[in-house]
């Protein structure tokens, strides 16, 4: 059962940003920091990563657990005994849907697709810093390896 009016409700809903949130801002700067130069919401490439390093062909997402099914096995049945629940099960499915249609597209265009959780970029920034520079040297080192 919802505790908040409808009211309260739609300005929480209207509170969702969908660009520029806390754990992009939280990443990006991190990137900066270390020297890394990105594009950020690239309109020309599917889904609209929220971060492109373009030198590299590598997006990179960062998702909201709630938004893009985290654990989805363990919500789903949540989300059957809630408020709304046939429509909060068929949107986060489709986002689910939708966001392996981007990763598909995305590779079919040679570009290295990352996708972060939420928690973990404010949890643990450096470990996600590591899986973005252990993907920029994979991709230096197969250009490398392709031009012997």
């Amino acid at each position: 059962m919802d505790n908040l009016t409808p009211e309260q409700r739609k300005r929480n809903m209207q509170q969702i940003r969908s660009k520029d949130t806390s754990i992009e801002l939280k990443l990006r700067k991190e990137l900066w920091k270390r020297g890394y130069r990105y594009r950020k919401n690239v309109k020309n490439l599917p889904g609209k990563p929220d971060i492109a390093l373009t030198k590299y062909k590598i997006a990179i997402f960062c998702d909201s657990e709630f938004f893009h099914g985290k654990d989805w096995e363990v919500l789903k049945p949540r989300l059957e005994n809630s408020n709304n629940s046939e429509y909060w099960i068929k949107k986060i499915s489709r986002n689910m849907e939708r966001d392996n249609e981007i990763n598909k597209q995305l590779l079919f265009m040679g570009w290295t697709v990352i996708r972060f959780w939420g928690k973990d970029i404010l949890k643990d920034i450096d470990t996600c810093i590591q899986v973005v520079e252990e993907t920029i040297w994979d991709t230096v080192f197969e250009e490398a390896s392709n031009d012997l």
